[in-house]
């Protein structure tokens, strides 16, 4: 079943988050990981949500988001992500009638 990474980023450091979004594509691919949202034009529809950049991301599934997640390829980009930017990111299952 797909799984999705989705993070809610709040950028501090624009100028070096640039070095991270640069870094982050290719840590991916081990993963079969895909962007599919990629801090495109974001409207809240409804509550008090005003993310200011959302990222999605699709796995073949939870386990396999996770070890992207910890793997040591993206470990450099994210204590970059982590020094110019905070973030919220979780991962949830897909749906599969």
């Amino acid at each position: 079943m797909p799984a999705y990474v989705i993070v809610d980023v709040d950028v501090h450091d624009a100028k070096s988050y640039e070095d991270y979004k640069r870094q982050t594509p290719a840590t991916l691919e081990k993963y079969d990981g895909r962007f599919v949202v990629r801090g495109g034009r974001c409207e809240s529809l409804e509550g008090d949500w005003a993310p200011g950049r959302i990222v999605v991301l699709e796995f073949q599934s939870v386990e396999q988001a996770r070890k992207w997640w910890s793997s040591p390829e993206y470990a450099p980009a994210k204590a970059l992500r982590h020094r110019t930017a905070s973030t919220r990111m979780i991962v949830v299952a897909g749906y599969a009638p």
